[in-house]
């Protein structure tokens, strides 16, 4: 379905090219201090205008129409709501039935039965994402005082040197092609204790919620599939004190499901865009042929540079599940 959680829930609703999208939230403590202004920063970075991102443009001015009184939460779901403004539906008209490689619209039409929203990946668009990061706003708000987060990109396209990004960039889109990335994420201050054994520990909270997020294909934690290739006496986290400080951070600040009170370490690996101009040779079912396709539209050269805030609302969502 379109809901996350247990003490924080969330629902995700709308379309990429429909009226609106946004957020409803439950499960907030009345009190909080939270205002339109609060979202900006956050719904920044998700924005395009950036050299490798969409040109396709939206204010993305939050609307908060329920749960907010005077200033502060009131206990009751908090929704946000956000208009689509810059849409070009007639870029998809094409592809209603000659189906985008590596994209949602074979499935969504098999799935639905053919009644699903096509337009700009409709349901299934990373549009979606923006209501998460609405989410993570406020997910952030409800975690403990001293809580912070550090989210970077450290590879696009393979390139792991940030000096050589641009030009990663500016290839692909030469080619009229797309590339990934990896996000890692850290975050300092969560305290010992998060997380419920067995199927809610923390880790398993954090990837699920990472693996609803368009175009996310991988997640580790601390020293992750490398750690696959070190001897325990490598990979170990000694202790140095009763508060669970360990010399080395392998773990990603999680043993056994639970939170250590070490860093959490977390990385996601984002797919290439599947969107791409250059000529693709896909399935038509109109024709019931192998047909080339040109796919029209504005798309991202990489996703991954407007999902590293969307990997951190993410994160932050999974852990305020924890906190009672």
């Amino acid at each position: 379905m379109n809901q996350f959680g247990q003490n924080f829930r969330l629902t995700v609703w709308g379309e990429s090219h429909g009226a609106q999208i946004g957020v409803s939230m439950d499960g907030i403590r009345a009190g909080i201090p939270l205002s339109e202004e609060d979202f900006a920063e956050d719904l920044a970075r998700r924005r395009s205008g950036a050299p490798g991102t969409t040109p396709r443009r939206e204010p993305d001015l939050p609307q908060i129409v329920s749960g907010l009184y005077n200033g502060y939460t009131t206990g009751a779901p908090l929704t946000v709501e956000f208009a689509n403004t810059n849409t070009r539906s007639q870029d998809y008209a094409n592809l209603t039935r000659h189906y985008r490689p590596s994209h949602a619209d074979l499935v969504a039409h098999h799935k639905f039965a053919g009644f699903n929203d096509p337009r700009g990946g409709g349901h299934f668009s990373a549009r979606l994402t923006l209501g998460l990061v609405a989410a993570g706003v406020v997910a952030k708000k409800m975690l403990p005082t001293g809580v912070s987060f550090a989210t970077r990109l450290t590879e696009i396209g393979g390139c792991t040197d940030p000096a050589g990004f641009d030009e990663v960039l500016r290839a692909a889109a030469a080619d009229r092609d797309s590339v990934g990335g990896v996000v890692e994420c850290r975050v300092q201050g969560i305290p010992l204790g998060l997380g419920e054994p067995f199927f809610d520990s923390a880790e398993s909270m954090i990837a699920h919620l990472l693996f609803a997020v368009p175009a996310v294909k991988g997640v580790e934690f601390g020293s992750g599939f490398a750690g696959a290739r070190l001897r325990g006496s490598e990979n170990n986290d000694c202790f140095t004190d009763v508060g669970g400080t360990t010399v080395t951070n392998h773990a990603g600040g999680i043993n056994g499901g639970i939170t250590n009170g070490n860093e959490i370490v977390v990385r996601a690996a984002l797919k290439p865009t599947p969107s791409i101009g250059r000529e693709q040779m896909t399935y038509n079912l109109t024709t019931d042929k192998v047909e080339p396709l040109e796919i029209r539209g504005r798309h991202d050269v990489c996703v991954a540079l407007r999902g590293a805030v969307v990997v951190e609302a993410t994160v932050a969502i999974a852990l305020a599940n924890f906190i009672r």
